[in-house]
């Protein structure tokens, strides 16, 4: 059995170096958190006197700049209005990405999302979102959410089951709602296949709406520390990451090409 005592920061220094050579940055810098969860966790358990990876420095890496792929205000709009309606399954699409891009939130968190976390309160809905490190998020529906879940909550018939999954697959042809969860691949697969029919291009996901949400909210005015609190981050700089507005500027300089 190989004994954790035993571990020096040397030995976590040649682990990362050597990792360096095969990952990237990001992917260096997660394998170090982990062996300091670990090993603070064994301090405080009184296990270890000290934590060996505490002293080790993961490489550095800047990032200004997410890499998530954005809709523009109008393409989000041309998605949730080219969605039919007259089902059940597009009335809980429509929903579904309707609540990622008002709310900000995380796809994990809106398909956790149970039938009694819509509510209302103060004669308005709300969405109650259960957030990474088991954060509980409250955050009032934009209008046009309100009328999206209220209409798909109404067709669905969920009313009745306010402990079961808001967000549900549907069985084969039927077009009637299971109780089992829609996953994280088949919300990835309904966006994909919503943003082809709509004829959009753009290689978007389950995050573009996040992305999309934050960047229409500051472009319409909105204060960065608000979207930082609507979206649940830790960190202004964090929701700043989501913030795409300078992509319009830098395509209207390089339309200043007369060629």
């Amino acid at each position: 059995m190989f004994d954790l005592s035993t571990v020096k920061p040397i030995h976590v220094a040649a682990f990362i170096e050597g990792m360096q050579t095969t990952h990237s940055k990001p992917t260096v810098k997660q394998h170090l958190a982990a062996p300091r969860m670990l090993f603070d966790w064994l301090v405080v358990g009184h296990t270890l006197n000290v934590n060996p990876a505490h002293a080790v420095r993961g490489p550095k890496h800047v990032v200004k700049k997410g890499k998530t792929p954005v809709l523009t205000a109008d393409e989000a709009r041309i998605l949730l209005d080219s969605i039919d309606r007259s089902s059940v399954m597009g009335l809980r699409d429509r929903a579904l990405i309707a609540l990622m891009a008002y709310t900000f939130a995380r796809v994990g968190a809106a398909l956790a999302m149970k039938v009694e976390d819509y509510f209302i309160q103060g004669r308005r809905g709300w969405v109650r979102l259960h957030e990474k490190g088991g954060k509980r998020h409250e955050v009032p529906a934009h209008h046009n959410l309100d009328e999206y879940i209220e209409a798909y909550i109404k067709v669905a018939g969920l009313h009745g089951d306010p402990k079961g999954l808001l967000f549900r697959t549907v069985a084969g042809k039927t077009g009637r709602l299971t109780t089992r969860p829609l996953s994280q691949a088949d919300a990835y697969r309904m966006i994909r296949r919503r943003a082809r029919d709509a004829g959009i291009k753009t290689k978007i996901g389950n995050h573009t709406f996040r992305a999309t949400g934050i960047t229409a909210y500051l472009t319409n005015g909105g204060k960065l520390e608000i979207a930082q609190q609507i979206a649940a981050h830790e960190s202004s700089r964090t929701t700043g990451l989501y913030d795409r507005r300078e992509d319009d500027v830098n395509l209207d300089e390089v339309e200043r090409l007369g060629i």
